[in-house]
């Protein structure tokens, strides 16, 4: 038990981590989306993918840094 206790990450690195398995999946799931509904299934559809994903993924982690604390809130005010 004190070998899985030594691999987990400190509590205040949780936002960042949430941000970056969620814009990790978020971005994977809808860029792959788009890229199929372009330009259909074909043989390349990986190669053509897997930048547009890489950019999707640079550009969704640093949002969701900023966003997630601003929905967090407006969740709070909202919620009993």
């Amino acid at each position: 038990m004190k070998e899985i206790d030594a691999m987990k990450i400190h509590v205040k690195y949780q936002t960042a981590l949430f941000c970056f398995f969620m814009s990790l999946f978020m971005s994977m799931a809808i860029s792959f989306s788009l890229v199929l509904i372009n330009n259909g299934l074909q043989r390349e559809i990986f190669s053509i993918w897997l930048p547009k994903y890489a950019l999707s993924f640079a550009i969704a982690f640093p949002v969701s840094l900023m966003v997630i604390p601003v929905v967090r809130r407006i969740v709070g005010r909202i919620c009993l």
